[in-house]
């Protein structure tokens, strides 16, 4: 059964995980966020509740 023998297959995923992890991946976090996160608190609005007219 040559699913079972690990030998290539082993190499094979081992030189793809070492690619994304040292050229893939840094290339990824270089990139600046379009929308960065504000310090801003967000405004509440007031609520008021809802009259039921059956009530």
């Amino acid at each position: 059964m040559p699913q079972l023998n690990p030998n290539p297959w082993f190499f094979i995923m081992l030189t793809s995980w070492l690619t994304f992890s040292m050229i893939i991946q840094p290339k990824l976090l270089s990139f600046i966020t379009m929308n960065p996160p504000s310090s801003n608190t967000p405004k509440t609005t007031p609520t008021t509740p809802w009259t039921w007219p059956w009530t």
